[in-house]
């Protein structure tokens, strides 16, 4: 199963971190998109690292970062720096999206 989760508010890292490395351990494959708000998770490395997991995709909305001044640049492998399209391709990629 492929599972997308789609980050749109920086309430819910605990949540976050423990779908993806469950699914991940379970073989399951894991892209996350961040946008909006979810973007200020960026300055946290442990949402950051979740980039470098296997079976594990990140990108964030470069867009979203810009007006929450979120640095783009720098950022840990793993992580790329997107657009809405990437949201998109990952909607169409997965077996389930999660929003949070």
């Amino acid at each position: 199963m492929k599972l997308g989760i789609l980050v749109n508010t920086d309430r819910h890292l605990g949540h976050i971190l423990g779908l993806a490395k469950a699914a991940s351990k379970k073989n399951h494959e894991v892209v996350i998109f961040a946008m909006d708000q979810g973007v200020r998770l960026l300055d946290d490395g442990a949402f950051t690292e979740l980039g470098g997991l296997d079976g594990v995709s990140l990108s964030f909305c470069s867009h979203s970062a810009r007006e929450h001044g979120i640095e783009t640049e720098g950022k840990p492998e793993g992580v790329t720096v997107g657009s809405q399209l990437n949201n998109a391709m990952m909607a169409q990629a997965v077996d389930r999206v999660i929003v949070l």
